[in-house]
């Protein structure tokens, strides 16, 4: 352990506020932060490649990119450590996997898109050597250039601590199943990596823009359009050893998985399939954004409960502030199965030792 590390705090050393004591740590693996360099690159570079720029009272501001106008905040507490380890703390989580929201960089050029995606790629490394036990990463890609991309991935895949590929649910308006992506599939599977997904920029903003539905209804929707598109685009299938971990608990997928089961038999379009969509369920993970703890039993029901990882796209403003309350008030969970969701199955996506 480095100079700077600090020892993660075990929940079975801090009985305040806990239901059930945990002998490993427990780990968030959604969350998100933007490191100081890509801040840095952002206000330098951005606006000579498209970025509109500014500045609020929490810090810089991404007021839009080319072919999209909604804005980022990048505000301290995604930016600053001290404070992002605080809140760990406050949240009594012992570990965080680092990843980035929205603006990611598919809107640049390549060539700065990957200066952007390894702006992210080497903090996460740096952070986790300054602190071992608390910080691991997610290798973030210019999807834009699968070339460049798959280039970004060999590099990364060489740090330990770096433990899984981290894309959208579509690049640029292109669902996931489209064959210029999977080589990035391909290597990750090879590598071992799980393939986290993550909501950026809601495609249909016209319906969206009112009740901001962009976030309650476009968030999970998209889960729904990425997590069909790889099932029945032939990408699980391909890719048999790839683990994928879905935001907003899978959004829409798993509540229509009726009528896709349905619609094979219906659909010209679906007569491909040579596997009902439902036998496919337990190929993904799926984190806690539910906000609901009768849907997260239900959803536990569905799939079982090794399937669902502690994530909660912290800090934003719709994330689970409180994952281990919210994972203990779920009905009729044992204190084992609490602590799958917090220790164990994260750890096991992640391939960490626990």
């Amino acid at each position: 352990m480095s100079e700077n590390s600090i020892a993660y705090p075990k929940l079975a050393d801090k009985p305040a506020g806990a239901k059930h004591r945990y002998s490993k740590r427990t780990i968030d693996a959604h969350m998100h932060w933007y490191p100081q360099e890509f801040v840095d690159l952002m206000i330098r570079k951005g606006p000579a490649n498209g970025a509109v720029l500014g500045e609020d009272k929490n810090g810089p501001v991404v007021i839009s990119v080319p072919g999209c106008t909604q804005s980022s905040s990048m505000r301290r507490s995604m930016t600053d450590v001290d404070e992002i380890i605080r809140n760990m703390d406050n949240r009594r989580i012992d570990t965080y996997a680092l990843s980035m929201t929205n603006p990611l960089m598919y809107w640049a050029p390549p060539a700065f898109g990957l200066e952007l995606a390894a702006a992210h790629n080497d903090a996460c490394v740096e952070m986790n050597r300054k602190y071992p036990d608390r910080f691991f990463g997610c290798i973030i890609l210019p999807m834009q250039d699968v070339k460049l991309a798959c280039a970004e991935l060999e590099r990364m895949a060489k740090f330990p601590c770096m433990r899984s590929v981290f894309i959208a649910e579509h690049i640029n308006g292109k669902n996931l199943h489209e064959k210029e992506f999977w080589p990035v599939y391909e290597r990750a599977e090879a590598l071992n990596l799980p393939l986290f997904l993550t909501n950026l920029y809601p495609t249909d903003t016209v319906r969206q823009k009112d009740f901001f539905m962009i976030n309650t209804i476009g968030n999970p929707l998209e889960a729904g359009y990425a997590a069909t598109s790889l099932v029945c685009g032939g990408v699980l299938d391909a890719f048999p050893k790839l683990d994928v971990f879905l935001p907003h608990a899978g959004g829409y997928f798993p509540w229509t998985i009726g009528r896709l089961d349905v619609a094979i038999g219906v659909s010209s379009e679906l007569k491909h399939m040579k596997k009902k969509p439902s036998e496919y369920l337990r190929r993904f993970h799926y984190d806690l954004i539910t906000h609901h703890t009768g849907i997260m039993r239900a959803l536990i029901d569905l799939v079982g409960v090794d399937r669902i990882v502690a994530g909660t796209d912290f800090p934003q403003g719709m994330s689970v502030k409180q994952p281990v309350d919210f994972v203990e008030s779920i009905p009729g969970l044992t204190e084992r199965e609490c602590e799958m969701i917090l220790c164990d199955n994260p750890a096991r996506l992640l391939r960490l030792a626990q």
